[in-house]
This record gives C-alpha cells, structure tokens and sequence, in this order.
C-alpha cells in the first residue's frame, strides 16, 4: 500500500502541474495541500495553487484556504500578494473573526502597523486571537508600550494573551513594566502557573526589567522546570551580568539542548578566564555530535574561546567546518577584534562572498582599530560598493562614522551623519566621541544641542518622567550614558566652571547616579578648577572603583593641593592603586615641590612602569636633582631600552635650572639614542634654546632658532580658550580674526604698560622663533594666547571677579611671571590650566603652583 505521505505529495504535484483541477475536491482538501506546502516552505507554489482556485469564485473560498495563502504571503513578505488577498475578501472583512487575525499578523510582519490598525479598528467582532495578533505585531515591530496597553482592553486574556504581555513588559525593562507584570502574575488563574509558556515568558521578563529575586522565586516554586524556564534563567542571569549563576544553573541540567548549551557559552564568554575556558573544552568535547552542526551553539563556541583569549582553538574550530555561516565569521571577526588582531578580521572579511549588515559593521571596527591611511582607504571602497539599504542601517553608519573619525577624516563622518534621516543616539555618541578625539570639543558640544528631546526622554517626557521609565537594563538608557560621558569629557577638555555647571544640569538623576557618569564627573570638577563639586561627588559614590579614586587623586594634584592629593592616596584602599594612580599622585608631588613623599611612594610600589619611572624622574628634576634623577634613568635602563620621555622630563628640569652643559649634554645623548623622534628632538631643541637664552648664550639660541626654521620644523600653535558673557571664546597666538581685534590689543597694550609700571621686565628666553623686523620682544610675548584671552575678560568687563583659560600647551615663564602681575594689578583671580597643571593666580600676586611649574 502506498504511504500516505507519498499520496499527499503526488496530488500535490499533480494539482502543480496544471495537468488538472479537480472541481470535486472540497475547500477542506486544498487547504490542506496548502497547508502541507506551507509546512515544506513551497510558499510560492501555496499561492500558485490559491491563484488557480480563486479564479472561478473567490466566494467559494473557505476562510482555511484563506489563512493557508495569507501565511504563505507573510512567509516570503508577498506585500502585493497580500494586498491582492484583503481586496477579494475586504467586504466580508468587517463581521470575519477568523481571517482577520491572519491578515493582521501579514500587515504587522511587513512593517505596516497602520493597515494593522485600522483592520482591528473597524473590527465589530474582536476575539482573543485578533488581540494576540496585534499585541505581537507591536512587540515584532518595538512598539511594546501599545502591545501593553491593548492588554488592558482585553476582558478575559488567555494563555496566549498573558504570554505577550510579559513578553512586552520584557521588552521595556522599565520600573512601570516591572509593577504591571507583578499585579498580572499575581491574578492570573493558577493553571496558568503550571504553563510552561507563561513561566519562561515570565521569568524573562523580571530578568529584563533588572528583578532577578522573583525571577528566582518563580524558577524556585515551578514544579516543571522544563529547558525553556532553564534557558530564560541563564539569559536572565547573563542579561544581569551574573554569569557565574548562570553556568551553575547549567550544572543542573540533565540533557542540555542547543538553546541552554549556548548559554552556557555565552556565560563563560562574559567571564572569559582560564577556569572558564576550562569549562568550554570540556562540554564542547562532551556534547553531542549533533550539536557541532548547530550554527547557532558554533558561534557561541567560538565567541567564548574568543572572548576566554584561547584565538587558537577558535580557529581550528572554524576551519574545521565545511559549511560556515555568516555569524560563524561574525564571531571569528568579533574575537579578532578583541584579541587586537585586526588585521586577521579584515583579511577575513575579503573571503565573504555576500557580507551582512553585521559583517561589514565589525569590518569598519576592525579598520577603526588600526586607524592608518590604508585602512581609511579600505573604508571608502567598502562603503561605496556596500548595498544602498546598508546605508540607512543605525548600526553600519555608526561603525563607518567611527572608522572614519579614528581613521582621522572628520570631514567624511560628518558627510555620513549629515546625510542619515534617521539619527540615532549611538550615531550621535559616535560624532562627539571623534570630535572629542580630534580636540574640536565646540563641535561636540554642537552635536549635543541638536539632539532631539525626544531622543533623550522619549515624546513628551519631561526630565523627571525619564527618572521614572528609565532604569538600568534600558537600552536607550546606555545610550544616554554614552552621550553623557562624551558630553562630560568635551566639558572637561574646554575646562569652563560656569559652562560645565550649565550642562550637568541637563543630565537626568538616574543617570547622575551611575559610576560611570559619576566617575566622569570626578574627573571633570577637577579639571574645571572645583575640587569641592568633585569631591561632593566622589563621596556620593556607593562604592568607588580605582578610576574614581584616581580621578579624586588627579583633582588635588591638578589644583596644586600636592599635600591634599598624598594624604587621600594614604588612606585609600590598597586594591584600587594602579597605574595610573601612582602616576597621579606623583605628579601631584612634583607639581608641589613634595620630594621626600614622592621618593617614599616611588619605593613602596611594587611594579615599576616606564611612566612611573618617569614620573618621578620629573619630580626630582624639578627641584633639580639631577644626579638622583639619572641614577634612576640607569636603572630603569638595566632591564628597559632608553626612554625618550624619561629624556624629555630630564632636559625639562634642566630648562628651570638654566643648566645649559646638562641640557647640551641630554640633547646630544637623545640625537643618539632616538635619531628617528623627530616630533621629540624638535621639542628637545626648543628646550635647548630656552636654557641658552635664559643664560645669556644668545648666539647659540640664534643658531637652534635658525636650525628648527630651516630644518621646516613647526611649533604647535599656542591655543586659549576663555568664557566671556557665557560664549566660548578661542584666541591663537598674535590672533588677528577677532571681530573687535583693534579693541582687544587695545588692551593688550594697557595692560603691558601696566606691568611695565610695575616692574615687569620682558624675558626673551621665552621666545623660540626668529623675531620679524616689524616685532618686539614685548609684542611676541604679549601676542601669546592666553595675553589675548586675559584681555579679551578685561575688554568686556572692566573688573571680572574671576577669569578662567584653558590652554593647549604649557604656560611659558614669561606669561606665569606676567599673570601673577596682572591678578595683582587688577586685583581679580586668573585661573589658567595650562598642558601640566591649573594654575590659580591670586590677588595678592601668588599662584597655586608656588612657581613649580
């Protein structure tokens, strides 16, 4: 007897074939062909056989044939096919509950919620299964918050129903999501507690709005904890950075599926130690064969060995599978990224023949990584072959925005970001990120004033709504962070109190409460000139980390307050010292003339890094003891090549000293040791002329001014930011673009006098560039740029209680001289931070730095 099976398909084919159309065969028996099609993925031949049917009387056609061609338009997102299908049927639409929720699901699958909308507007018969259909489609569509609140309309939910509420709920993650599915699950009918179903979509989504006790409770009181309720524990317990929990729910699976096994990956990837790479290997040699041709549990596998650092193993994995999918070389290229190893990510991204969306964004990664010339030029040939529909992709024009930043073409980032119509806070983040990168923090700032307010808050939030709805699993939460901490940063480099304090304002509660942004923050009173607003801050923190505990050490330093900045240090806890704190806080040593503390912290730390013996080479040679200085520098030479840095701050303490033999003799040694650091034997020859100059060795100053102008070598332009009125003012040294440049030097000149009146001789030591036959010394020093950004105060405002600059290179003994003059003479408090330091010149004619500068 012939099978069954075999039966069904001969008709099938016979009816394909055209050869003929039976007029018996009931509306029953071509739905069911269909439906066997629809199971077999023939959607084309679904509606080739419907077309053949609904020719003679589309009125003979059963609602089942309906549902089986609607599903196979959904299927292949037949749009017009679809539209073919709601106008045969459109006039017994209005009183059909069982077509409708078919045509609903198509609307919604294709994207067009509207047609969706008004179905079930006009809908005078509205069942559950229409409800399900367009809650789903609002969660396939993220619009969750409408999935919630049609829930509200329906009488008496089912199982399906309360399953897409939790699994919207989930999608929100937000605290009023939270409270909703708590009073749902609390008075549902107690047989939906033993669905599988509604557990799993339960515990998924109090693991996404960030409650994991009860997500545990519910786990904990389930008498059926089925694979699906083990896989929404790991996820839930990885969403909420508990990856430890997760691999020990793992353990408790008896017969693990490809779902958990993937999981149980994911959570050793977000550990990524030895131990877990241990873990790895065991269950990927443990498993079953099946599960090695599960694309799904091979990319988990390899992201894992990526992520645990084992580059080796990930690679033998892949190069062992014939058939390679295109997230199998997603997170080969992913782990080439992590692993600094762009290059092989890009050499694997020239053998995909058909890159996704997803490839070509970790492409432009691995290009930003290396930001060279070459890879720029690898960046525009992709990006103009790519397809157009990549073009409007969030993800690939922040990728490309990012590449072409860190590839150092800003022109071409803001190209891409001005061309998108559809502006996301990560594209946004990208642009500040690289203008921050590239010190143009007026564009940064820029960027963040166009931001939408509906960006930030959501339409017609307020500050305060965003405080509630927003918590901490929120995607767009994160993204928030990310602009804030760029925001933060540009603030921090322009270096402005009042601008700085008119920004943070803007910055919503909650986010004011997340480490990152309060570590940010630390870091930015500091560098504003308020240690009081950064240390309010820091002690606002729960628990602070090493970068909070820096920041507030960087902060004493950076004012001056060298004593302030050792005793935190001394009280600090001991797990939180790094590098980058020991640095701190012997710069904060050197710039106060704290010899004997920094000599007692140098001795105590255990891991000596070129900086730190930098560091503290520094601090010796500004208060020029030089023989301990070089003893240092020999044995950090024992075991390390010479460094050039260590020269630098060496030949730094020389220039103070005016000790011309000691700079001659550093300068010769460091032609010798790096002839190929050009930038820094440029510098080194500057130095060099100052310390002849300041001695009185004009001929030789003369000889290494003509040498540098010959040679073609370029100082870095003095650049000086002011804020005046609330605006940002940026003067270059001898800046003649001011609008009112007549008036401003105007006041240069009054003020020159002034000093001159009281005593102020010009130094020329400090100039390093021939003087033209039309200058002065006078005219050359008091062009400096922060002389401009001094007068600039003056100008507008004949007595500023307070004037802040932030400079781009380090103040020159001339200016520092001039300065505390000037804070005198007119009685007003100058703030400069300068490359080094803050410099904070008084009234009574003395400057923070106590002349350690």
């Amino acid at each position: 007897m012939m099978p069954i099976k075999l039966l069904s398909n001969y008709s099938t084919f016979a009816v394909l074939s055209g050869k003929r159309l039976a007029s018996t065969k009931s509306n029953v028996n071509i739905g069911n062909q269909m439906k066997i099609l629809n199971n077999d993925k023939k959607y084309q031949q679904v509606l080739e056989l419907f077309d053949q049917f609904n020719e003679k009387n589309i009125s003979q056609c059963s609602n089942w044939i309906i549902i089986q061609a609607l599903k196979a338009c959904t299927e292949i997102r037949d749009v017009q096919g679809g539209l073919k299908i709601h106008n045969l049927i459109s006039s017994r639409l209005k009183y059909d509950p069982y077509v409708l929720p078919s045509l609903i699901h198509f609307y919604m699958q294709c994207g067009d919620v509207s047609r969706a909308e008004s179905l079930f507007n006009t809908s005078t018969n509205k069942t559950l299964p229409i409800y399900g259909a367009m809650m789903k489609g609002y969660i396939k569509n993220n619009l969750a918050k409408k999935a919630v609140n049609l829930f509200k309309d329906v009488q008496n939910p089912d199982l399906i129903a309360i399953v897409l509420l939790f699994k919207a709920c989930a999608e929100l993650g937000t605290s009023e999501a939270l409270n909703l599915v708590k009073t749902v699950a609390s008075n549902i009918s107690q047989n939906f507690h033993s669905s599988p179903y509604v557990l799993t979509s339960l515990i998924d989504a109090f693991m996404k709005c960030g409650d994991v006790k009860n997500a545990e409770l519910v786990f904990q009181t389930s008498t059926k904890n089925v694979l699906s309720i083990y896989g929404a524990m790991m996820k839930g317990y990885i969403v909420n950075n508990m990856p430890n929990k997760a691999i020990t729910l793992f353990n408790e699976i008896h017969d693990p599926d490809e779902v958990t096994v993937t999981l149980f990956f994911n959570a050793c990837a977000q550990l990524g130690t030895d131990k877990e790479l241990n873990l790895v290997k065991t269950v990927a040699s443990n498993i079953s064969q099946s599960f090695h041709s599960a694309s799904n549990v091979l990319t988990s596998l390899l992201d894992a060995y990526m992520k645990c650092s084992d580059v080796t193993s990930a690679e033998l994995v892949f190069q062992t599978k014939t058939k390679k999918t295109v997230s199998m070389y997603g997170a080969m290229m992913k782990g080439y990224i992590v692993n600094n190893m762009p290059n092989k990510a890009i050499a694997l991204f020239n053998v995909i023949n058909d890159p996704d969306k997803v490839i070509v964004t970790l492409f432009f990664n691995a290009c930003a990584q290396l930001g060279t010339n070459k890879e720029l030029n690898l960046v525009k040939t992709v990006a103009s072959n790519i397809s157009q529909n990549f073009h409007s992709s969030p993800y690939v024009l922040t990728s490309l925005i990012d590449a072409f930043m860190k590839c150092g073409d800003v022109a071409s980032a803001e190209s891409v970001f001005r061309a998108s119509r559809n502006k996301t806070l990560a594209m946004y983040a990208a642009m500040m990120t690289g203008f921050n990168k590239h010190e143009l923090t007026e564009k940064t700032i820029q960027i963040f004033n166009e931001i939408d307010h509906y960006d930030f808050y959501g339409k017609n939030q307020t500050k305060n709504d965003f405080n509630l709805l927003f918590n901490i699993k929120n995607d767009c939460y994160e993204a928030n962070i990310i602009i804030y901490l760029c925001l933060i940063k540009s603030l921090a480099q322009i270096g402005m109190l009042d601008t700085a304090k008119s920004f943070v304002q803007c910055i919503p509660n909650i986010c004011l409460s997340d480490h990152r942004i309060q570590n940010a923050l630390v870091d930015m009173w500091g560098k504003v000139d308020s240690v009081d607003e950064a240390k309010q801050v820091f002690e606002n923190i729960s628990q602070p980390d090493h970068i909070a505990y820096t920041a507030m050490v960087n902060s004493y330093g950076l004012n001056g307050m060298g004593i302030e900045a050792v005793e935190f240090f001394r009280k600090m806890p001991k797990e939180h010292n790094r590098e980058s704190t020991y640095v701190c806080v012997l710069n904060a040593c050197s710039h106060s003339g704290l010899v004997d503390e920094a000599r007692s912290i140098f001795n105590n730390i255990q891991m000596k890094t070129e900086i730190i013996y930098t560091t503290m080479v520094d601090c010796l040679s500004r208060v020029a003891d030089f023989e301990e200085a070089q003893e240092l520098i020999e044995k950090f030479e024992r075991d390390h090549a010479p460094s050039v840095i260590m020269y630098t701050a060496l030949l730094s303490g020389a220039r103070n000293d005016k000790n011309s033999k000691l700079a001659q003799d550093i300068v010769d040694r460091m032609h010798k040791l790096f002839p190929d650091f050009k930038n820094s034997l440029v510098s080194a020859s500057i130095l060099l002329a100052n310390v002849y100059a300041s001695s009185g060795a004009m001929e030789k100053t003369t000889d290494i001014k003509i040498q540098l102008h010959t040679s073609g070598a370029k100082k870095k332009v003095g650049l000086s930011l002011t804020e005046v009125d609330g605006k940002i003012l940026k003067f270059r040294a001898h800046d003649r673009s001011y609008p009112q440049s007549d008036e401003l030097y105007a006041e240069v000149d009054r003020i020159s006098k002034e000093l001159i009146e009281y005593g102020h001789k010009y130094d020329a030591s400090w100039i390093i560039r021939p003087i033209e036959s039309d200058e002065t010394i006078e005219s050359v020093l008091c062009g400096h740029s922060e002389r401009l950004a001094i007068a600039a105060n003056f100008m507008f405002n004949r007595k500023p209680k307070r004037i802040q600059i932030t400079k781009n290179l380090r103040v020159c003994g001339d200016c520092h001289r001039a300065t505390k003059l000037i804070a005198l003479i007119r009685q007003c408090k100058i703030v400069v931070r300068d490359a080094n330091r803050i410099h904070h010149f008084h009234p009574n004619g003395q400057c923070s730095c106590q002349d350690h500068f």
